[in-house]
């Protein structure tokens, strides 16, 4: 098997970027997809356009996720998606917080 195959080893780590609310909800979503378009995103999360550009500007610029723009049919349509390093980061964050789950004897 090679190393491209072999299933990553998630380790548990706690990370401060993701784990603000609506930056943990944005990720969730983009984790089960290749890419979402920001209206959906929008919509799904119920906020405002400024609200969530702020959001996917901050993640963007911390490599969790790219932004890219496409006309279709004549209308800008802007789509995110989370990076590798990004789905990596919330893998270990749900880790991190299954794990913090686990301590508290409540799950």
């Amino acid at each position: 098997m090679s190393r491209r195959d072999a299933p990553e080893q998630v380790v548990p780590r706690f990370d401060e970027e993701i784990h603000a609310p609506l930056r943990l909800r944005i990720c969730a979503l983009l984790g089960a997809a290749d890419e979402i378009d920001f209206t959906t995103l929008r919509e799904r999360l119920e906020v405002s356009d400024s609200v969530l550009s702020k959001h996917l500007s901050r993640l963007e610029s911390g490599g969790y996720l790219t932004i890219r723009k496409a006309t279709e049919r004549k209308h800008v349509r802007t789509w995110v998606g989370l990076t590798e390093e990004g789905r990596s980061r919330l893998r270990g964050h749900l880790a991190a917080l299954r794990d913090l789950a686990d301590q508290s004897g409540l799950m």
